[in-house]
């Protein structure tokens, strides 16, 4: 396995760091195997980035037969757009190194845990808009995702929104900037085929969230799957004693097949791969 922290500097905004969790092919097997590939975000309001949501997800989709690669992006106090330009030179650097990584240029997808979630859905809502081309070289295809895995994602700033993120993302500019990254209200078609999952019990970032954006994903015919669990609160990750905290909170075996439903529709999205 390929395992390395890569540096994506970026002019003008701070560095994000990309850990590799990449399968070598193997000469016996399929020495020209191409893998789909997900880039993960972590949650943590925007404020840290949490353990349980980055190496044990990697790890469980590597299982998988995926390549898996973890974003170390920025959070308070930078602001937007850094952080979601450090996701899309992510995608770029994915892509732009699929024989490095045994990777399909074509099946890169972007997850995001919480708010992590509302930076992977950001990418998939702004990657056409010309915000990234003060940073990036290249055309916007080069850090377009194929599709979005989105877990309890952060989608709105309306009242059942989470707050403290938006506050988190947008700094002084709050007031001004909160409507505009409120997700649901910037949806179009070019938005990738995306899977959700929420919890109905979610007391922290509400399940109106996903759904919010679902109706979004729905009316502009966008392919999505969405799933809703009866049980469980906020930040479960993989549900797993993995993934819990110290106290055991988070062990919630209702959502332990979130990563197999995932599956289950890249499979169909991809063709089998």
């Amino acid at each position: 396995m390929l395992v390395e922290e890569i540096a994506l500097p970026i002019e003008g905004l701070e560095t994000a760091k990309l850990q590799t969790y990449v399968r070598e092919n193997s000469p016996e097997i399929d020495p020209h195997k191409k893998r789909p590939a997900v880039i993960i975000c972590p949650g943590g309001g925007y404020e840290f980035l949490s353990d349980r949501e980055a190496e044990p997800v990697a790890l469980e989709l590597v299982g998988r037969g995926y390549q898996a690669f973890v974003l170390t992006y920025s959070v308070a106090p930078a602001v937007f757009p850094t952080a979601v330009v450090q996701l899309a030179a992510a995608v770029a650097h994915v892509r732009s190194n699929c024989e490095k990584y045994a990777t399909d240029p074509d099946k890169i997808v972007v997850a995001g845990f919480s708010a992590g979630g509302h930076l992977a859905a950001s990418l998939g809502v702004f990657w056409q808009q010309e915000l990234f081309s003060a940073y990036l070289p290249g055309a916007n295809e080069q850090w377009q995702p194929n599709a979005l895995l989105l877990s309890y994602p952060v989608i709105s700033s309306q009242a059942y929104g989470h707050q403290d993120s938006f506050k988190n993302l947008l700094g002084d500019q709050y007031a001004a900037q909160k409507a505009e990254l409120s997700l649901e209200d910037q949806v179009t078609a070019a938005v990738p085929p995306t899977f959700i999952w929420h919890t109905m019990a979610d007391d922290l970032v509400t399940v109106e969230n996903s759904l919010s954006f679902v109706k979004a994903l729905l009316e502009k015919e966008v392919p999505t799957e969405f799933h809703a669990f009866m049980r469980g609160g906020h930040g479960l990750s993989l549900g797993t004693a993995e993934t819990q905290i110290g106290d055991g909170y988070g062990i919630e075996k209702n959502i332990q097949l979130w990563p197999q439903l995932f599956d289950n529709w890249l499979s169909c999205l991809f063709e089998k791969y």
